[in-house]
């Protein structure tokens, strides 16, 4: 599951480092990205720590539900449940992942562009 070395987002979510927070419950928090990729980008973070998406799903599904809706809970706090948003999750060097705590990319309040087109 882990290194045992704290991560980046575990020091956030125990308010040892600042952070905007657009929402948080008992298993999920959400604070705005600081380098956004579109008008609106939140992190969901699930407050118990899986490396990536796939060990969080293959051990904890009802957590990986939790995130999604707290992402879609963002989505709604943030005006654009209904003119669209985007969640993404990286997952590995190749994908981009830089901190090796899953967490959720909602992005949205403008258009991003065609994302996966034709599938």
């Amino acid at each position: 599951m882990s290194d045992g070395a704290e991560t980046l987002f575990e020091r956030i979510i125990a308010g040892e480092i600042p952070a905007d927070v657009v929402y948080q419950d008992e298993t999920t928090f959400a604070f705005r990205d600081i380098r956004p990729q579109a008008r609106v980008h939140v992190l969901v973070v699930p407050k118990k720590r899986y490396r990536n998406l796939g060990e969080l799903a293959a051990a904890d599904p009802q957590l990986l539900a939790d995130v999604a809706l707290t992402a879609r809970r963002v989505a709604e706090l943030e005006g654009v449940l209904e003119s669209g948003y985007r969640v993404v999750f990286n997952t590995g060097d190749d994908a981009g992942q830089t901190v090796f705590h899953v967490h959720a990319h909602v992005l949205g309040g403008e258009p991003l562009g065609l994302f996966g087109a034709g599938a």
